[in-house]
C-alpha cells in the first residue's frame, strides 16, 4: 500500500485543527496508509534561530522515508491536479512520500538539501498548524482526483 508521511515540527494544540487532521486522515485510509509525526519545536528562549533550526533538522532528518518533499515559501508551485499526478508518478515508482514542513523559524537547508523536490503552496506564509490542515486536505483532494472521486470539482 502506498504511504504518505507528514513530518512536522510542533504540536498541534488547538482543537479544531487536529480534529481536521484526524479526519482527514481518516478519510485518506481508502488511499494510503497515512501517517503524521510531530518533532519537538526548540525554544528560542535559549539559542539563536539558527542553532533551533539545527536542532529540528536532526530530529527531521531521522524521520525521512520515500520520496522527500519538502514544503519551503520557494519551492515550485503545483495546482491540486498537478499535485495528483506527483503523487502517482510517485506511487508508482517509490512507493511512499515524505511532505515536510519546518518550525515558525522555518526549515534549515541541511533538510532542505536533502529533499528529492521543493514546493510551495502560495508565496503568502500561513500559520503553521493551519497548514498542516490545508496539506492534509491537498494529499486528500489529490487522491481523490486520482481516484475519479467528486471531492474536487
Amino acid at each position: 500500500m502506498f504511504k504518505v508521511n507528514v513530518v512536522t515540527v510542533g504540536k498541534v494544540k488547538e482543537k479544531y485543527f487536529v480534529q481536521a487532521i484526524e479526519e482527514y486522515a481518516k478519510r485518506l485510509t481508502r488511499f494510503c496508509e497515512f501517517n503524521l509525526y510531530e518533532c519537538k519545536e526548540q525554544s528560542l528562549e535559549d539559542v539563536q534561530p539558527s542553532v533551533a533550526l539545527l536542532r529540528e533538522s536532526e530530529e527531521i532528518l531521522k524521520r525521512l522515508k520515500g520520496y522527500v518533499v519538502v514544503m519551503a515559501i520557494e519551492g515550485k508551485k503545483l495546482s491540486s491536479e498537478q499535485l495528483a499526478k506527483k503523487l502517482t508518478q510517485i506511487k508508482d515508482s517509490v512507493g511512499e512520500v515524505t511532505f515536510v514542513i519546518g518550525s515558525s523559524c522555518g526549515i534549515s537547508d541541511k533538510v532542505k538539501q536533502r529533499a528529492d523536490e521543493l514546493i510551495s503552496f502560495s508565496d503568502m506564509t500561513f500559520p503553521h498548524t493551519l497548514f498542516k490542515v490545508m496539506l492534509c486536505e491537498q494529499i486528500y483532494r489529490a487522491c481523490m482526483i486520482n481516484g475519479g472521486g467528486q471531492y474536487h470539482k
